[in-house]
């Protein structure tokens, strides 16, 4: 379930701190409210089926998609690479060249393996949950997937 928003001092609400479990049904419902919006989810629901089709099994989202701001510039990702197929994951999940250009081109938003460090001492599913303009705690979602 996706709780209501909170103020923790930014622009914009946020999800409350913590890892809030989610399908992509509830994800759609929630967050894909405008046209921006909905472009953003269709290109987020496209690159959960090929994170599935590699054996990802959780994918963690985060950006301004998932808050109170009316027109999000995007969304960010990170996905658990357990299990992941090395084979089988799509190269770009893996391009982070002209700042992941073919990743938002392609899907709309930028993805990370949550395991990576993402500013040079915590790893992207840590550092997810701080917000960058307070520093305060905030939330993410995160989908498990079924193995297709």
């Amino acid at each position: 379930m996706i709780p209501d928003f909170v103020a923790i001092g930014g622009p914009w609400k946020v999800l409350p701190p913590g890892v809030h479990y989610a399908t992509l049904k509830e994800v759609k419902d929630h967050f894909a409210t405008n046209d921006k919006r909905e472009q953003l989810f269709l290109g987020f629901a496209r690159a959960v089926k090929f994170l599935r089709q590699a054996g990802c099994q959780k994918i963690f989202l985060d950006g301004s998609f998932i808050t109170e701001k009316t027109i999000p510039g995007d969304y960010d990702v990170c996905w658990d690479p357990t299990g992941v197929d090395d084979k089988k994951i799509h190269p770009v999940f893996l391009d982070f060249s002209d700042k992941r250009k073919n990743q938002k081109r392609m899907f709309y938003g930028e993805f990370f393996p949550s395991t990576v460090l993402a500013d040079g001492k915590n790893i992207f599913l840590d550092y997810f949950q701080v917000d960058k303009y307070t520093g305060e705690a905030k939330g993410i979602i995160c989908l498990k997937i079924q193995k297709s």
